[in-house]
């Protein structure tokens, strides 16, 4: 397939004579220039991270290289005539077919021509200021490189489209449906041959995240490409959030990287699993949405919170059983002897700590849990009962 004709929100008309002794000057730092807006992309641009070994890596450092290439020549035209920009269109039209093929999201492609474009205009600028370019040929330069970014990325934006348009569609479709296999309990001789038909390498384990459906496209931006996202009806889904199944090795490190990507977010994230079992991962994710938790949330560090919850019906019958001896008191006292037993269990029966966190006097715990053992007698001693009313007060 041919590029199409894609007329970006800019097109460049700024003529920029530059002064030989700049122009000099550019041209050394150029190779120096394109490695720093490499390195500078896989820092900030999460989804880039590997993706710049093997065929592709070398398919992008050609495209930046000719793309700052083609730019130098544009910027040293002073007849009005803007020279060919075809070899460096096509690159950036072909970089986005790449792209698409590749799995990452117009949103991260597009992240990456930003922060390409601010770091080769910090650099190109430092170097044209210290060869002495004049102030309003330094404005007319800012606005050149900024309108031929723009041509670029619109072609690249353009092939990225036409790439989903055809192979990439059906592909995307694939990955849909292996991402619904997955968390349906689809058998695994059907989840492996969903894999191999949407072309997508089986990772050691998954990790499930639930987000409100306006912070997909950033998340995506930020994980990694091979990220599957159903986007059919999900079971047990909250109204209004997506689901996303994240490749990882399930180590501590890589669940810290995950959060970092997703900060930002208000998403919940599940614990990893193999990737034939992310259903549990999910299932423990949409159960944790559930605890009206906000923020950013690890469902591993709510897990108390989930085991309580499993069953309300289930905790509020224990609760009421463990509370039946109290059950003929004032409703005043009641609750406070309620509160009090809860603080003491949790606590251990240290009565300072009790004491502090019910805002009362120490010699008012005393009283209080002599009364609890009137009440209840041996039973606070009974580790059975400590328990069942741990599990229904905590």
């Amino acid at each position: 397939m041919t590029s199409r004709s894609v007329r970006p929100a800019t097109q460049v008309t700024t003529v920029v004579a530059l002064a030989p002794e700049v122009v000099a000057a550019l041209r050394a730092r150029l190779p120096e220039v394109a490695d720093r807006v490499v390195e500078t992309i896989i820092e900030e641009v999460p989804s880039y991270a590997g993706a710049f070994s093997g065929r592709m890596g070398e398919v992008i450092r050609n495209a930046v290289q000719l793309a700052l290439g083609g730019f130098l020549t544009l910027a040293t035209r002073s007849d009005g005539q803007a020279p060919p920009k075809a070899p460096a269109i096509e690159g950036a039209y072909q970089l986005g077919r790449g792209e698409a093929r590749s799995g990452r999201t117009v949103e991260a492609l597009l992240a990456a021509y930003r922060v390409g474009a601010r770091t080769s205009w910090r650099d190109m600028a430092d170097a044209a200021v210290a060869a002495g370019i004049e102030v309003d040929e330094l404005a007319r330069f800012a606005e050149l490189v900024f309108a031929y970014i723009d041509e670029l990325s619109a072609s690249s934006v353009a092939g990225h489209t036409d790439e989903l348009e055809s192979s990439g569609r059906v592909r995307q479709r694939n990955l849909e449906r292996l991402a619904r296999a997955l968390l349906t309990g689809a058998p695994v001789d059907a989840v492996t041959a969903a894999a191999e038909r949407a072309d997508w390498e089986p990772p050691g384990a998954l990790t499930a995240v639930v987000l409100p459906e306006s912070q997909v496209s950033h998340a995506l931006t930020a994980l990694d490409p091979a990220t599957l996202h159903p986007t059919d009806e999900v079971p047990g889904l909250p109204e209004g959030h997506a689901s996303l199944l994240v490749p990882g090795t399930g180590s501590a490190t890589a669940r810290r990287t995950l959060l970092r990507a997703l900060r930002g977010t208000d998403a919940v994230v599940g614990p990893a699993a193999p990737w034939l079992e992310v259903a549990a991962s999910h299932r423990r994710a949409v159960r944790c949405a559930a605890l009206d938790v906000t923020g950013l949330v690890d469902s591993e560090e709510h897990l108390a919170a989930l085991l309580l919850a499993a069953d309300p019906d289930a905790r509020a019958d224990l609760r009421a059983r463990v509370l039946a001896p109290l059950a003929d008191l004032r409703p005043s006292t009641a609750e406070k002897l309620t509160d009090t037993l809860r603080s003491w269990l949790l606590h251990h029966g240290r009565r300072d700590a009790v004491a502090e966190e019910l805002f009362v006097h120490a010699q008012t715990v005393r009283y209080r849990v002599q009364q609890l053992r009137e009440v209840y007698g041996d039973r606070l001693e009974d580790p059975a009962f400590v328990l069942d009313a741990t599990l229904a007060l905590a």
